[in-house]
């Protein structure tokens, strides 16, 4: 069977944020019908939004079969945001798991639920610095510019290689 790529964000910053998220990329692989085939290491990045801890964040990059929408892939990464506790309150506010479908392929998608490019990756070196890693040379559909482009048009310096104590 025909499969895609498609790239997706994690991101953290409350509770124990690198368990949630290695335990995301976990829960990731047992969505039917997507594999994970890589991830990025972790950066600490400063939150955008009202005052809260510095988030976790990285990429990964899976591929999905044919039979699979990116709207039904949303809505997993909506079941597992669940399954660590993410409740929506506030717009930029503090969570336990951010799962973002950023890319899909070179889909360009606008549903009133779902956008393909995700419409915000292009300012964000919270998502460009992980996703540059894994996918320098990824084509925005969009733009037309690979991802180590778009990172070098950003500030990228709130983002830094995440230590593990």
């Amino acid at each position: 069977m025909k499969s895609k790529q498609c790239a997706i964000a994690l991101g953290s910053n409350l509770g124990d944020s690198l368990t949630i998220l290695e335990q995301a990329l976990e829960k990731l692989n047992d969505v039917p019908g997507l594999q994970l085939q890589q991830y990025s290491s972790w950066y600490e990045t400063v939150p955008i939004g009202p005052p809260q801890p510095n988030y976790l964040n990285g990429c990964a990059i899976a591929t999905v079969s044919e039979s699979r929408s990116p709207l039904e892939i949303l809505e997993n990464l909506w079941a597992i945001e669940q399954q660590f506790g993410r409740i929506r309150r506030q717009r930029w506010g503090p969570r336990s798991l951010d799962l973002d479908l950023l890319l899909w392929e070179n889909l360009i998608l606008e549903l009133p639920q779902l956008q393909i490019p995700h419409p915000r990756f292009r300012d964000r070196a919270f998502v460009l610095v992980p996703l540059a890693e894994i996918a320098p040379h990824w084509l925005d559909p969009v733009t037309g510019h690979t991802i180590t482009q778009l990172q070098q048009k950003v500030n990228c310096t709130e983002v830094t290689l995440y230590q593990q104590n």
